[in-house]
């Protein structure tokens, strides 16, 4: 069978990819098209865009993009047709998402969706018109199956499709030799893979370093920039960069400041101590706060229903709080209760094997 995927960011390649692998075990002749990453050109068909093109941060910086974004949309749409595929599976990124699942509906391609899009963050009447345009919606997060009941909408819940990484990924032993770290524990920065983002947080994260001299800083970079690139922000500190080594990095992690997002579950998943940054736009957070009816902006304290790791937003996101927040969790209580408070994630987020489960339902929803 043809499958047409569409993700938007890092986080959706990886995922991609993973589902993409699961879908051949279960479907010898499958055929690919997507827009992703360098994860799923991994295990093959065609790339027909990278997400380093389409990853737009914030309210404003959508509107400041929106020609890119329509163009983007048009070729996906063309692609479709060209491509003709018996399902299209998306994959989170729900403002580019939702409006190609409406096309595909009006062009009779069934819809599955693969990480529900958040509507339970803000304009939950979205719900509406997701059962309207997406067949199969397969979710990740133990509550989004209660929320989507209360719309009357059955859901799929499958997992978590980072348990499925982390239990495949082996550490590289020779981690530290290879990429001439020292002796001293690391602090991983995680910045995020968006370019707004990285440079938000990461001067915010380096202005830091110099109040921690027992420890040595390790920037997780994203492989859609080039070492230049970074260097103009690390400039003379001593902080050394890794590309593609993110897991690598967890696993020697004593402790990590990391960008809301994905990456803030991933750390928690390696049991790596974090203070959880954001900054977006000034425009962007206006609306944001007028709209965003949730109490937490990173999945761990969302996932666990209450404040686990410390989330520094905005005007809080600052040298002196983040060095304060940093401090509590190198050593003492509040690094104890942390990773105890991790140990009861692992619980909620159960076994790996979302993967498997959601291609073999995309499977049996297209053979039925």
């Amino acid at each position: 069978m043809k499958y047409y995927l569409v993700a938007g960011e890092a986080s959706g390649d990886l995922h991609g990819a993973n589902l993409m692998k699961a879908l051949k075990i279960e479907d010898t002749n499958a055929e690919f098209q997507y827009f992703g990453g360098e994860k799923m050109q991994a295990e093959g068909g065609t790339l027909s865009k990278h997400y380093a093109e389409m990853a737009f941060m914030g309210f404003t910086e959508v509107l400041l993009n929106l020609n890119t974004i329509f163009k983007n949309m048009k070729q996906c749409k063309a692609d479709i047709l060209r491509f003709q595929p018996d399902v299209l599976i998306l994959i989170d990124f729900p403002g580019f998402n939702l409006k190609i699942a409406e096309f595909a509906k009006k062009n009779n391609i069934k819809v599955c969706y693969y990480i529900s899009p958040k509507v339970w963050a803000w304009n939950q009447k979205r719900v509406l018109n997701i059962k309207k345009v997406v067949d199969k919606m397969f979710c990740i997060l133990p509550f989004e199956v209660d929320f989507y009941k209360s719309w009357g909408m059955e859901v799929s819940y499958v997992g978590n499709p980072l348990l499925d990484e982390i239990s495949a990924f082996k550490a590289d032993n020779n981690f530290i030799t290879a990429h001439n770290l020292g002796t001293q524990k690391i602090i991983g920065l995680l910045p995020g893979s968006r370019k707004q983002e990285i440079e938000r947080l990461l001067p915010q994260m380096l202005s830091i370093t110099d109040f921690f001299p027992d420890y040595q800083f390790v920037i997780a970079a994203a492989p859609t920039f080039e070492n230049a690139y970074y260097q103009k922000f690390i400039g003379d500190k001593k902080v050394s960069l890794v590309f593609n080594h993110t897991y690598n990095l967890l696993t020697n992690s004593h402790a990590a400041l990391v960008a809301s997002g994905t990456a803030t579950l991933e750390t928690a998943l390696f049991n790596v101590p974090q203070v959880v940054l954001y900054r977006g736009g000034r425009i962007s957070i206006a609306i944001a706060k007028m709209l965003v009816k949730i109490k937490f902006i990173s999945l761990v304290n969302l996932i666990m229903d209450k404040k686990v790791v410390s989330e520094l937003i905005q005007e809080d996101c600052v040298t002196d709080k983040i060095k304060l927040e940093l401090d509590k969790i190198t050593n003492g209580k509040e690094r104890d209760e942390m990773l105890a408070n991790y140990q009861q994630l692992h619980l909620k987020m159960g076994k790996a094997g979302a993967s498997e489960k959601t291609a073999k339902e995309i499977i049996d929803f297209l053979r039925s």
